[in-house]
């Protein structure tokens, strides 16, 4: 076989970049940028925390001990022996309380001689999973019920802060993911009218978008928020703050899938479905959205930490979310106070989640806009 039948050859047509369609080259293109594919990883991960929350955390998020108030972490070591000479694989060791004379306030150390067996998918508190099963099994925790176990140390009332963190990720994650949602449904009509229309509707969705982003963001937030009425129920005051959220983060969106509507609407296609006697919203949505589904994909990846660091500012701010329900803004709220700083900054531990949340959603928002470039070889 010849050089020139072999470049012509079905399975070599097949693969090449020449015939592949949108999507398989972004994905082609995507899988170089290995931090953007790492990122996606632990996004993944982020989101299966959310979803088995209850499975992961060893205790529910409201679960407290008094006699462990600020007990510091505790590391998980391997292969060890109890007093007693018996062996155990993974295990913790307890702790031991010193009363300080002068402050005359309970210290916490880890006391070597105190060891707590830990096993794994161990019979701990009852819980129903996702509101539909009941289940007792946790990924991780001690053997025996009602031992102390403190990943992340414990707060000023006793309650886990691993625990916590694990509960905070799903209200978290959800703020995020369903802002967007709303604020890319809002983005993509209202910029869509607003690009295929013109005149004087673009004129007042324009001015309408402006003004919005001239007010400064933080300002804005807080008297959003404090139009909510403190004794409103948790749910409702979380169903606010998304809705909040959202109201100001679809302007940025609004004005990309403008441009790209003003580029698009004198293309051949979408003149041809409009001869063809298409409504406005089949070419809206079945022609022109899908033939940048790949920016909007990006430019909602790059909105969900903006959301995330919304509510978690919100929250620290005590404006947003409240007690009883568990984000991780309201964590950090409550590391708000001088003992926090000097001795249980474990306290700040629910920022460490916030920061590697908000790096690999921006890393896979780069990822994926430069996969989704035209442009880019």
């Amino acid at each position: 076989m010849t050089d020139q039948a072999i470049a012509l050859s079905p399975e070599r047509i097949q693969n090449s970049d020449a015939v592949a369609g949108q999507w398989k080259l972004i994905w082609r293109r995507f899988r170089r940028h290995r931090l953007a594919l790492a990122a996606g990883v632990v996004i993944f991960l982020i989101y299966l925390v959310a979803l088995f929350a209850e499975v992961l955390a060893p205790v529910s998020s409201q679960t407290y001990d008094s006699r462990y108030t600020y007990a510091p972490p505790q590391q998980i070591k391997f292969a060890g022996y109890d007093a007693a000479g018996q062996f155990h694989p993974l295990y913790v060791n307890g702790y031991s309380m010193k009363v300080d004379p002068i402050a005359l306030s309970r210290n916490y150390v880890p006391d070597p001689a105190v060891v707590i067996p830990l096993g794994f998918f161990v019979k701990g508190e009852p819980y129903r999973l996702w509101g539909l099963f009941n289940f007792d099994r946790h990924l991780i925790g001690p053997i025996e019920m009602g031992k102390p176990f403190y990943l992340f140390g414990a707060d000023r009332l006793g309650r886990d802060v691993f625990s916590r963190t694990v509960h905070g990720t799903r209200v978290s994650m959800s703020v995020g993911l369903i802002g967007v949602a709303i604020s890319l449904i809002l983005g993509i009509i209202l910029g869509g009218i607003s690009g295929l229309y013109g005149g004087w509707v673009d004129d007042v969705i324009q001015r309408s978008i402006e003004l919005i982003n001239s007010i400064p963001t933080i300002p804005l937030w807080m008297g959003l928020a404090a139009a909510v009425p403190i004794s409103a129920d948790p749910i409702l005051v979380y169903l606010w703050i998304t809705i909040i959220l959202s109201l100001i983060g679809w302007t940025d969106l609004a004005r990309v899938v403008r441009g790209r509507f003003l580029s698009l609407k004198t293309e051949d296609f979408v003149i041809a479905a409009r001869l063809d006697g298409c409504s406005q919203m089949r070419i809206i949505w079945r022609h022109m959205v899908p033939s940048f589904m790949s920016h909007i994909i990006a430019s909602v990846t790059l909105a969900i930490p903006t959301m995330i660091l919304a509510e978690t500012a919100l929250s620290f701010l005590g404006i947003g979310l409240r007690p009883p329900v568990v984000s991780w803004g309201v964590l950090l709220q409550e590391a708000q106070n001088i003992l926090a700083v000097s001795s249980a900054p474990w306290l700040f531990l629910p920022g460490l989640a916030v920061i590697v949340t908000v790096l690999a959603l921006n890393f896979l928002g780069d990822g994926l806009r430069d996969a989704a470039d035209p442009y880019e070889y």
